[in-house]
């Protein structure tokens, strides 16, 4: 099995084009507004594509089909299951019974869809809530059967949508180990702000942004050296797009960036480097550093047991790089915003990347 899709929803500005092989799972991050519930309200047949088609283990979804006609398989016809950021289930049937419904509702015999049920509440490990309502389950509890229900109808894709968003602290772990256990084998497409989630799940990820994708690759691969500035965020990295030169990176306000650079001179890509790298100071330290920049405070809050200070250099006006100092460094140099600061960079702490020539 395995999806391709190649659409446009002009209404919301999306045009993707991507493919799902057999037995993957592929994670969607970006931010709010992005497209993610766009994608995945095309791929279960809630919404229509303007242009384009979605085809699904050789079977075309939406689109033109092969006798040339415009194709729309309705949502209960494509063999599409969808977990949300809410369980869901239907409060007055068991646990078991809730599980059963699919397989009984497409034709299934009382005893098959109740052996189908037993089987897939053992695969989640909540076998000994088969008797119970759901309102005697916990949010972990619930989202765990929840997921047998989707895998009951033996869907060819399943689709998540923020499955852990709505869960505990604690209960978000079990149920992650419990979807990398079952997605083992299977076709999902996972929309998730998480990045342990991509982590933990995905084969592959695409980072959409403005109903495009901005990048795309392996999980590690995009989140270890992003090129797309949520992917960057996701990292905890500080990202500057714009032109690669020999021995760095050159913005579009003009600032040399200097980096170890992997490209070559004239392509568009990002430099990278993390807060942690960032030296914070009262005045120009001067010395071995070829990154020096004067800049403006613009605010100050807690990470973990650092502080994070966010600052706007005179050389690069629209873009903010992050730094993390110690609270005793904070208060050594009286940061506040609108304080002037001195950053600093060693180059071999920066890494410059080529990126798609549509990012930026």
């Amino acid at each position: 099995m395995s999806l391709e899709v190649a659409v446009r929803f002009a209404e919301r500005g999306l045009a993707l084009d991507l493919v799902v092989p057999d037995g993957e799972v592929l994670a969607v991050l970006g931010p709010n507004g992005a497209g993610k519930s766009t994608l995945l309200s095309l791929l279960a047949g809630l919404l229509r594509p303007s242009a384009g088609r979605i085809v699904l283990d050789g079977r075309v979804l939406a689109g033109d089909g092969a006798d040339g006609r415009a194709t729309f398989v309705p949502a209960h016809r494509r063999g599409v299951g969808l977990l949300a950021q809410q369980a869901l289930l239907f409060p007055h049937l068991t646990v078991e019974a809730n599980v059963a419904f699919g397989p009984r509702s497409s034709g299934l015999s009382k005893a098959r869809a109740r052996a189908r049920a037993e089987r897939l509440l053992a695969e989640v490990g909540m076998t000994q809530f088969a008797r119970r309502r759901p309102h005697e389950l916990s949010g972990g509890q619930a989202q765990r059967v929840a997921i047998a229900r989707a895998l009951a109808a033996e869907p060819r894709l399943l689709l998540l949508d923020e499955p852990m968003a709505a869960l505990d602290v604690t209960a978000a772990p079990e149920v992650r180990q419990v979807l990398r256990r079952v997605l083992r084998g299977r076709s999902a497409v996972l929309v998730t702000h998480d990045p342990l989630d991509a982590l933990a799940l995905a084969d592959e990820v695409v980072v959409l942004e403005s109903g495009r994708i901005a990048e795309r690759g392996p999980v590690r691969q995009v989140l270890s050296a992003p090129r797309s500035a949520f992917g960057a965020q996701l990292a905890g990295l500080v990202l500057l797009p714009g032109q690669i030169t020999a021995d760095g990176l050159r913005t579009a306000d003009g600032t040399t960036v200097a980096g170890v650079v992997d490209g070559a001179p004239g392509e568009r890509g990002v430099a990278l480097f993390s807060p942690s790298a960032v030296a914070v100071h009262a005045r120009d330290p001067g010395g071995s550093p070829r990154n020096r920049w004067a800049a403006t405070v613009v605010d100050v809050t807690p990470h973990g047991d650092v502080l994070r200070v966010r600052a706007r250099p005179d050389a690069l006006p629209a873009t903010d790089v992050l730094a993390d100092i110690t609270v005793g460094a904070a208060a050594e140099l009286d940061l506040t915003p609108g304080a002037t600061v001195h950053l600093a960079v060693k180059a071999t702490a920066v890494r410059v990347h080529p990126t798609s020539s549509t990012f930026g």
